[in-house]
């Protein structure tokens, strides 16, 4: 999976970077709108961008900015950065107004520390339009990123989605196998490819299709 990289700090509403298209749930089943995500990294943070052209239902208690568990009950982008061995992992979890929230994991689904710990220096950013069309970005500090999970060219990445709930659609950029939708499979999770950022330049059909700059996505 595609990291760009960008020589220059990146600051939200000014970015111009490529988005990969989700058109698929889990399972093959086509979505009737699709989602995208980017990520970029400059030398301070990776910047994880997640967008819909739907409505979201949101966590009732989820604040733009605040750090909010259980966001996965409800329309939610996720971040998945897993160690070499694909076992060790960090899920950070985006809602579509800016609400976070991030855990460790020293196995599939086996927290690090069983009280919730936020990690520090994160920020986030969103924009919702009137008919409820969403892009969301999260900032996650590299230096943290690389003691905690020694980030860098071995590590394995995912991106998911839950999207339409109550009858939620589950979305994964990485094939994930049979069975139950089951995004804690480090083991599965393809490593990372860093890029340079070329603002509009094409995407190998393989990973997913260009749906073109950052800008509002209604």
């Amino acid at each position: 999976m595609t990291i760009f990289t960008s020589p220059r700090p990146l600051v939200w509403g000014e970015m111009d970077v490529p988005m990969f298209g989700l058109e698929n749930e889990v399972h093959g089943s086509a979505l009737k709108v699709s989602a995208a995500f980017s990520l970029v990294m400059d030398n301070r943070y990776l910047w994880f961008l997640a967008s819909h052209c739907s409505p979201a239902r949101l966590h009732p208690r989820g604040r733009p900015g605040a750090f909010q568990t259980e966001l996965w009950r409800y329309d939610v982008a996720e971040l998945f950065l897993a160690d070499a061995s694909g076992v060790r992992y960090f899920e950070f979890n985006l809602a579509p107004n800016g609400a976070w929230w991030s855990c460790e994991f020293t196995a599939p689904r086996v927290r690090a520390e069983e009280v919730e710990i936020a990690m520090p220096e994160v920020a986030t950013f969103s924009e919702m339009s009137a008919d409820g069309a969403w892009l969301a970005a999260m900032a996650l500090p590299l230096d943290l990123l690389r003691a905690r999970l020694d980030f860098g060219p071995e590590t394995r990445m995912n991106v998911s989605m839950i999207l339409e709930t109550p009858s939620p659609k589950f979305i994964s950029a990485a094939n994930l196998g049979t069975g139950e939708p089951d995004f804690h499979q480090p083991a599965l999770f393809p490593k990372v490819n860093f890029a340079p950022l070329q603002p509009h330049q094409s995407i190998p059909a393989d990973v997913g299709s260009l749906l073109g700059p950052v800008t509002n996505p209604w």
